[in-house]
């Protein structure tokens, strides 16, 4: 017997799902709401995404897939700000949201938060519908602070993240490390974890023609290594140009990501290239879109991710699913994904010279062998973890709510 369709309400307050990754506050939650959200309405569950208004040309709501609606709820001026600056209009979000849920006559069977500023909305909207909440944190503050030795994020998202992972119902961590994490730094209860993957659209990213894709970008025929993501100190940039300045041989670094506000972080890291005597061998590119990244990774010799902590990396999935293999540290699914000499290569940090090793190998050595990368990759399906997500949402139900039909 099928069970219950449920009525779900995903929560990305200060980052619309509809933005470009690459930038400020756009990434790979982007990606993972829309899929997610896609995947659960193609298999007929009702779903609503709530974000706030932040750009006046937006309607305040529209069809993201069949059965998924995008809903942008003004809370605060309707223009970009940052995280923090959101926090201030939390309460004007919920009270929005709730205005809009009971003018469109909807009664959710659960809340799907995502990031600690959403799960700040999410729980207060949990307790006032009396339904279940998850929480998707995507990053961790407190790993963020240890990894880079500083205050990078604030005490006020510590707390709240501590708060939160005792209040919430249910937690989905990417990866077993990011569970660890939340067990010895949080407190967390190790049975409100469930550890799910992020996927990978195939379809979006698959193999074609490096020739081709070079031709398209515009690229020269020059052996390429890819870096895709934000442009911040986290994502280990600096030593990524290092180990570039340890190669003597013919390349070149394609730099995919940021946007107007990392104009300043771009404009630092292109002076330490002019530093380095590499200038000619660094490319920025900015942020693209999903169907010009495939392009990107398809041109590429190898993907490089130099990052500090990433708390999945589904860069990672993207490279591998075009057939392109990836050099990271032991950072987010790397550990898990990454077959040295098959796929990529795993190194123990994000040391110049260990990039630069490896940069070799799969840029002038190693013939990648592109179908059986993406075999792997094919693991990871969107429906997968979708699937996935759909059993945790039912466990978490009472038996009437999620009662067969």
């Amino acid at each position: 017997m099928a069970k219950k369709k449920l009525n779900i309400a995903l929560v990305s307050l200060h980052s619309c799902p509809l933005g470009q990754p690459g930038g400020r506050d756009t990434g790979g939650m982007n990606v993972y709401i829309c899929e997610l959200a896609r995947s659960l309405g193609n298999s007929g569950y009702q779903v609503d995404i709530y974000t706030r208004a932040h750009d006046p040309r937006d309607d305040v709501w529209e069809f993201l897939a069949p059965n998924v609606r995008l809903i942008h709820i003004q809370a605060g001026p309707v223009e970009d700000m940052g995280k923090l600056a959101q926090y201030e209009h939390l309460e004007s979000f919920v009270c929005g949201l709730e205005a809009f849920r009971k003018a469109e006559g909807i009664k959710y069977d659960l809340i799907h938060s995502h990031y600690w500023l959403s799960a700040r909305a999410g729980l207060a909207l949990s307790k006032l519908w009396e339904v279940p909440h998850l929480v998707m944190f995507h990053t961790l503050g407190k790993v963020k602070n240890r990894l880079m030795q500083a205050q990078v994020d604030p005490q006020l998202r510590l707390d709240a993240e501590q708060n939160i992972v005792h209040e919430t119902d249910l937690i989905i961590a990417a990866t077993q490390n990011e569970k660890n994490d939340l067990i010895s730094l949080y407190q967390a209860e190790p049975d409100k974890i469930r550890v799910i993957p992020c996927g990978v659209n195939t379809r979006l990213f698959s193999i074609t023609d490096r020739a081709e894709a070079e031709a398209e970008l515009g690229l020269s025929a020059a052996p390429k290594a890819l870096f895709v993501g934000r442009l911040e100190k986290l994502k280990g940039l600096d030593n990524l140009l290092k180990a570039v300045s340890l190669i003597e041989a013919d390349m070149e670094l394609l730099v995919v990501g940021g946007d107007e506000y990392s104009q300043g972080e771009r404009n630092r890291l292109e002076k330490v290239a002019e530093e380095l005597a590499i200038s000619d061998k660094v490319k920025f590119y900015g942020s693209v879109k999903q169907d010009v990244l495939a392009k990107y990774y398809n041109a590429a010799k190898v993907c490089i991710i130099p990052s500090y902590y990433e708390s999945f990396g589904m860069v990672i999935l993207e490279a591998m699913a075009c057939g392109t293999p990836v050099i990271s540290g032991r950072v987010g699914v790397a550990p898990d994904i990454i077959r040295p000499g098959i796929n990529g290569c795993l190194i123990p940090g994000n040391q110049p010279e260990q990039l630069a090793l490896c940069l070799k190998e799969w840029l002038y050595q190693k013939i990648a062998n592109h179908k059986a990368i993406r075999k792997i990759a094919e693991e990871y399906t969107w429906q997968s973890v979708s699937a996935q997500i759909e059993s945790v949402y039912y466990g978490i139900l009472d038996p009437e709510t999620a009662g067969v039909l």
